[in-house]
């Protein structure tokens, strides 16, 4: 699988199937689900703590570092793609919804270059 061939829908099912296999529904409630996304994002954020800025290129050019980091990431998609499943979310309806209110929240002409 790779972004530019694969569905939202399908990497849904992927999940979907993993979970089902292993009878795992009965711990996928949304609770369950939304504390899994804090605690692998959290696992995420544990492989930038303490680094400065500068020192990020030097974790991009580490296999293994990016590795793990990878693997992190995959789980909190994992999560989310899950907890869109559980909760019945459109997970592109619902982004491109959010980019809307955010184009209206931060135009342009008054955010651009700035934070």
């Amino acid at each position: 699988m790779n972004d530019q061939e694969t569905t939202v829908s399908a990497m849904k099912g992927f999940v979907q199937a993993f979970v089902d296999e292993r009878d795992w529904q009965q711990f996928h409630d949304p609770k369950n689900l939304s504390m899994s996304i804090a605690i692998e994002a959290a696992e995420l954020m544990e492989h930038f703590q303490w680094l400065r800025s500068d020192q990020l290129r030097d974790l991009k050019g580490d296999p293994e570092a990016m590795a793990h980091v990878e693997e992190e990431l995959a789980d909190v998609f994992c999560y989310v793609l899950a907890f869109a499943g559980a909760m019945g979310i459109d997970l592109c309806a619902s982004l491109d919804s959010k980019m809307v209110k955010n184009r209206e929240k931060y135009p342009v002409e008054r955010f651009k270059g700035k934070f």
